[in-house]
């Protein structure tokens, strides 16, 4: 089993980045008026690429249990996040107008992409990666469906057509191919500039994620740390979901690849995407702030300690 030191050294690169991309902001070498543009263009393309590279081919996704289950566990750990965060914060004494919903959908939705990625990957491999992709579509349903309800009151027709996106096409594109066997038939040309474009998605994206993060640590910096906030968020996102979720991890009937995937995104700290959608959607922007910042100072010590219990536990 990896140590301590040894898991904490698979996470620092991550955190790395995403600190260089808060001095980009703080030196205004990457700006605000670029933030749009590289999001789509990460959202749009990169990503795309890299689950297409890494769905294509894919053993691992040609078993039923996999395909079935991942979007569903998904979906499941998403909600039940947001749903457990929910009533926490009212009982933390939050309230419609003062951050009850931005708390449940910030701290309820873990990050399941940026850090998960190169974390399943040097862990558990290529194969493991691919159901990444597959559970990460539920889990990006849930966010457009039940967090978006939690967050703004939107109907249920407009999260679904958000779902609908080039990422959960491209997964649709690169599961057929899979099955087929087509994909031993596609170019090595076009399969070379998929992976180039594929090594860029998880950088810009940690990059784009640090950027946003700078740009609210500068401007109110003495409002970033609210105790029952902050302390609350760490205490559901890195506690009690971890072990919730380690626990579905530990006794459901998935996969061993699947378990896998559980078992790290139970150890994630808040998502990114909320500071983003919050804003958009009228809620509280420096709640989520204080959320994401506290949780991802947290997962930076608690990370390497959860895998080492998880890895123990589940296997």
């Amino acid at each position: 089993m990896p140590t301590y030191l040894q898991l904490l050294a698979l996470i620092l690169p991550v955190f790395g980045v995403m600190a260089l991309g808060v001095v980009l902001r703080r030196v205004n070498w990457l700006t605000t008026a670029a933030d749009e543009s590289l999001l789509r263009l990460v959202v749009n393309v990169l990503y795309p690429c890299i689950i297409f590279e890494n769905v294509h081919a894919n053993p691992a996704l040609r078993e039923p249990g996999n395909l079935g289950w991942a979007p569903l566990v998904g979906f499941g750990t998403m909600a039940l996040g947001m749903g457990v965060c929910f009533y926490a914060a009212r009982a933390l004494g939050f309230t419609t107008g003062t951050g009850l919903r931005t708390f449940a959908f910030s701290a309820g939705i873990y990050n399941y992409a940026y850090i998960t990625v190169p974390l399943v990957q040097e862990l558990f491999g290529r194969e493991a990666l691919g159901v990444l992709f597959v559970h990460n579509v539920g889990a990006e349903a849930a966010i457009w469906v039940v967090g978006i309800l939690v967050l703004s009151g939107e109907s249920l027709r407009t999260g679904w057509r958000k779902m609908l996106s080039p990422p959960f096409w491209a997964l649709v594109v690169a599961v057929a191919v899979n099955l087929s066997g087509v994909g031993a038939h596609i170019p090595g040309v076009l399969l070379a500039v998929v992976g180039t474009l594929a090594a860029c998605a998880i950088p810009m994206g940690i990059l784009l994620s640090g950027a946003t993060m700078g740009e609210h640590l500068f401007r109110r910096p003495r409002e970033l740390l609210d105790l029952r906030t902050s302390l609350g968020a760490v205490a559901l996102r890195l506690g009690v979901l971890t072990g919730l979720f380690l626990l579905l991890a530990k006794y459901g009937p998935f996969s061993a690849d699947l378990k896998h995937v559980i078992l790290v995104q139970a150890v994630m700290p808040a998502g990114f995407l909320p500071l983003v959608l919050v804003k958009h959607y009228g809620g509280q922007p420096l709640v989520a702030v204080r959320i994401v910042l506290a949780t991802v100072v947290g997962a930076i010590l608690l990370i390497p300690l959860w895998l080492r219990v998880g890895l123990a536990w589940v296997g």
